[in-house]
């Protein structure tokens, strides 16, 4: 088992899409492929089940994602504490990331590189519940997460960092995609495409009561994978719409 298998795998794991996986770790499609039939014959288990429509976790690879996670995690741990040998006196401050943050984080980095140019900011992407498990236990020192905010635990304390506007994605089609503001409640009778909550709970609640506030409750559509899948499929099949992140 070699260290790029878990890599290609676990970014695979995260896109749930092959192509998607290569341009994140600037390599090719088929090599991402090759890397991970590798690791399947290695552990003699497949992962992914694969069809020209879809990709998804397989019951192993869902058991197998955590280890593998972990296995990186000690990896990148090893990785920092030998350029803190390198140079001493360097400290490295873990920071879990969000898509969509876009050039705010080039901006919350270079403010922070100002404030403390000794500290090396390691970046961490990874669904929400591990950001939070990583930061509880503290593997982490910040997370980025997105909803309202919760009350704060023994573990963890939130603070409020900035508040975006909730936005709708329609089929450009729509009579309401004409108008410049919607109301919720215009959206009562749309199908609503959404993450499942396993992957998002703050998110998903802060949609469902927003709805529940405008008095409704929201038609389930088929649930949304990456952004881009779910904007493509609202673009083109029956009407339904998202709340997109980022705005």
């Amino acid at each position: 088992m070699e260290l790029r298998q878990l890599r290609c795998f676990v970014a695979v794991a995260q896109e749930l899409h092959f192509g998607r996986a290569a341009d994140r770790l600037m390599l090719g499609q088929p090599a991402v492929s090759q890397q991970v039939r590798r690791l399947e014959r290695e552990l003699k288990v497949e992962l992914f089940d694969r069809s020209p429509r879809y990709v998804r976790l397989t019951a192993a690879g869902e058991r197998f994602l955590p280890a593998a996670r972990e296995v990186l995690a000690a990896e990148r741990a090893a990785a920092a504490l030998a350029a803190e040998l390198a140079v001493p006196g360097a400290r490295t401050f873990g920071l879990g990331t969000i898509t969509g943050l876009g050039e705010r984080l080039d901006r919350i980095l270079d403010a922070y590189q100002r404030h403390a140019p000794e500290v090396r900011v390691e970046l961490h992407s990874a669904p929400v519940q591990e950001r939070l498990a990583r930061l509880a236990d503290g593997r982490l020192e910040a997370a980025f997460v997105r909803g309202e905010t919760p009350a704060d635990t023994d573990d963890v304390r939130f603070l409020p960092l900035r508040a975006d506007e909730l936005m709708v994605a329609l089929p450009a089609r729509h009579p309401l995609a004409e108008r410049s503001e919607l109301d919720l409640a215009d959206l009562a009778e749309l199908p609503l495409r959404l993450t499942e909550r396993r992957n998002h709970p703050a998110l998903v609640d802060l949609v469902l009561t927003a709805c529940h506030r405008a008095g409704f409750q929201p038609v389930p559509g088929p649930a949304s994978s990456t952004l881009q899948d779910t904007l493509a499929a609202i673009g083109t099949g029956t009407p339904t719409c998202t709340r997109p992140t980022p705005a």
